[in-house]
């Protein structure tokens, strides 16, 4: 990676297949997204990641040409995707919100770091929505659909559409109101305080 072959500009009308490994890939990835997390995205540039990671800027530049491509390939690299399904919408819920709390901390530190650039950039807000707040949202309207299918709640209980912006909005807001994360047991039993109650669940 840090060979002069690397650094060699490319003949005229000539395109390098990129011969970046899905692991050295990964790599990269991970640290542009603990450098947001540290630093905040202005902070972060194509020469320091390449710095950190040993390698050739050039490379990066060649395979994603800009910060904002770089970052919005690093958070698609890291959407995840959740299957819960206890048997039961109350304890599916449960275990929403303590898989969300597990991530609170790394996740509300990446919004944070990209408050500012995302809005600027359609490719970067894409990217974070994609990663960040899709899956999340998925994954609470196929808990709901289920445990309505079971009977366990109507399916025109006025409660059902509140939840995804109940569940993700205190996991965003309580480091701003509280100054900590909204950890495992905080959702747990905001869940159980506030989200059942309003189902008719225990």
């Amino acid at each position: 990676m840090t060979s002069q072959a690397a650094d060699r500009p490319e003949p005229v009308g000539v395109t390098r297949r990129s011969k970046i490994t899905p692991e050295r890939e990964q790599e990269f990835y991970d640290a542009v997204l603990e450098q947001l997390r540290e630093c905040g995205y202005d902070s972060v540039t194509m020469e320091g990641i390449a710095a950190s990671t040993r390698c050739s800027k050039s490379t990066l530049y060649r395979q994603w040409k800009t910060k904002p491509q770089f970052v919005a390939a690093a958070l698609r690299s890291h959407r995840r995707t959740r299957c819960i399904d206890t048997g039961s919408l109350a304890d599916d819920l449960r275990e929403a919100a303590r898989a969300a709390g597990e991530l609170s901390g790394r996740d509300t530190k990446l919004l944070q770091a990209l408050a500012h650039a995302a809005p600027q950039d359609p490719e970067l807000k894409r990217a974070l929505r994609e990663a960040l707040v899709e899956p999340e949202i998925a994954a609470l309207k196929e808990i709901i659909r289920r445990g309505v299918e079971r009977g366990e709640v109507p399916a025109d209980h006025p409660a059902l559409e509140y939840i995804p912006a109940q569940m993700f909005g205190v996991l965003r807001i309580r480091p701003l109101l509280e100054g900590e994360d909204a950890d495992p047991d905080y959702l747990v039993r905001f869940v159980e305080a506030a989200v059942l109650p309003a189902l008719g669940l225990t």
